[in-house]
């Protein structure tokens, strides 16, 4: 324990001699040294850092490094990791700026403070572990999003004829990260839970070895891949467990050479003899839940899914997911579950065009969604959410509604013997029409896919339209933002917004006003 509180005394008198958390933007470790990407290299107090007794000094390169030696840089790196993010947590959000609520800019700024608020209330610690395991993945969506696509053109050409000389090396590109991405968890988890990433790479290789098919484990052989990313992570967090274990009492003059070592045989081992096995089964169970869903719940299914996947963005239970397509498009090729979630969105997009045509006289509201309008439509639904449906409210509410409906159309297909998957994970909306597989062909696939996008725009416009706003609601934001043309010459041309008198004032206690947007969603 004394160890431990001298390694986080040497983080804590590291981590403002930097220039605070705020101003460190990396943060990784060789054999000897602290290597930070910082913000402001000015921030730094290269004097108190030589001083510090831990420091045997610093080198400038393209990242600061800062020298502590072998088996203690190991330590110190964790608990200055930690202190980073416990720092970044407890960081107060920015006071909102005093616009008017009925404007863009008020709506912004209430959309920020309700996601801040959110924010807050999803550091639990359930919230913290699922935010951890998303870390881990979401670096790996750019890989497989380009190797998503070129799966998906690899399969055209084949079903063409098209370039038979080609499609062998296409196939190649598309299959060689998905073969080895037990690796690449492996090494992000270890990094995530403060060890060493390679060693977590390391560990998690043993899963997609060849080798493995030698050996006989429960009763049965083992075969290369079994277990998959889930395998893999739990290797890996085995791996940073044992790693700490080994720091805590294996001597710093013997730390790099057993370190390494135990770590890679005590969790190789149980990998080989229990991960393996277990994970293989759990990874089956998953794949067979999600064909079983849909097929016998369809409809139903997917409008649960699609309705209820932006409430679980908000709470931050979506990251949950994440693991789960990464195992289904592993085992199957693209997950099922995907191009149902992204209806939330075309729900979204069908919302805020039906708030631009209810308040045609605020142009300020109109102006965002416009701007807001084509990232949504590709999938990016953070503006219109924190601009303008979640501030309004209700519009959140209804914008659910379409997702639903959306959900439900895919899920009705999927019911009737359609399967519509995405083979990587990140995009939706327009975006994820390159990366759609199904077993029907493509054609059918993109129609299915399509008209589900349709639905959610109609489902999620009508539904805000006609149930979206309360009749104080109206009053409120269907004002202009624009002042007379009189005040603008008065003001040499200046427009400021102004509230006409007639507006309803801002209400607290309202259930249709900003302030009331659920924000617990």
């Amino acid at each position: 324990m004394a160890t431990e509180d001298k390694n986080r005394a040497t983080a804590a008198a590291i981590l403002p001699l930097v220039g605070g958390a705020a101003n460190v933007g990396s943060i990784a470790h060789c054999m000897t040294r602290l290597r930070l990407g910082l913000r402001d290299r000015s921030l730094v107090d290269d004097e108190a850092l030589k001083a510090l007794p831990a420091v045997m000094g610093v080198v400038e390169d393209e990242t600061y490094q800062i020298v502590l030696g072998p088996g203690t840089v190991a330590r110190v790196t964790p608990e200055f990791e930690r202190l980073v993010a416990e720092a970044r947590e407890t960081a107060p959000a920015p006071a909102p700026a005093p616009d008017e609520p009925s404007t863009a800019d008020g709506l912004a700024a209430q959309g920020a403070a309700i996601k801040a608020e959110q924010k807050a209330r999803n550091a639990t610690p359930f919230k913290l572990f699922l935010r951890r395991i998303a870390n881990i993945f979401v670096p790996l969506i750019p890989a497989l999003i380009g190797c998503g696509i070129i799966a998906g053109l690899n399969g055209l050409l084949l079903n063409l004829g098209w370039l038979p000389a080609v499609t062998p090396a296409l196939a190649a590109m598309a299959s060689g990260f998905m073969a080895l991405i037990a690796v690449f968890v492996g090494y992000n988890t270890a990094k995530e839970f403060g060890g060493t990433p390679i060693l977590g790479g390391a560990v998690a290789a043993i899963i997609v070895f060849p080798g493995v098919a030698k050996i006989d484990a429960f009763g049965q052989t083992l075969s290369p891949g079994q277990g998959g990313v889930l395998g893999a992570l739990g290797a890996a967090v085995l791996a940073v467990y044992v790693e700490k274990w080994c720091r805590r009492w294996v001597p710093e003059a013997l730390d790099v050479l057993v370190t390494p070592t135990l770590t890679v045989l005590i969790s190789g081992l149980v990998t080989i003899f229990g991960l393996m096995y277990v994970a293989g089964e759990v990874s089956s169970a998953i794949g067979t839940f999600a064909d079983w869903l849909l097929s016998n719940g369809g409809a139903g299914a997917g409008f649960v899914l699609g309705g209820l996947f932006l409430p679980l963005v908000m709470l931050g239970l979506h990251q949950a997911l994440i693991p789960i397509h990464t195992t289904l498009i592993e085992q199957q090729g693209y997950t099922v579950l995907l191009p149902i979630l992204a209806m939330a969105g075309a729900g979204q997009v069908g919302a805020a065009m039906a708030v631009y045509v209810r308040l045609p006289r605020n142009e300020s509201i109109r102006r965002t969604i416009r701007s807001a309008l084509p990232a949504g439509l590709l999938g990016v639904g953070e503006p219109l959410i924190y601009g303008v449906s979640l501030p309004l409210g209700r519009p959140f509410v209804t914008a659910c509604v379409g997702g639903a409906f959306g959900g439900g159309f895919v899920g009705l297909f999927h019911q009737l013997g359609d399967t519509v998957g995405s083979t990587a994970i990140g995009p939706s909306g327009w975006a994820l029409f390159p990366l759609l597989d199904g077993n029907h062909g493509l054609g059918s696939t993109i129609a299915i896919y399509g008209a589900g996008l349709l639905a959610g725009y109609v489902a999620g416009f009508l539904a805000t339209y006609f149930f979206g706003f309360s009749k104080d609601l109206l009053t409120e934001f269907n004002v202009s933002q624009e002042p007379p043309s009189s005040t603008v010459a008065a003001t040499g041309g200046h427009r400021t917004p102004t509230t006409p008198a007639n507006t309803t004032p801002h209400n607290p206690n309202d259930p249709g006003s900003p302030a009331k947007a659920p924000a617990g969603v």
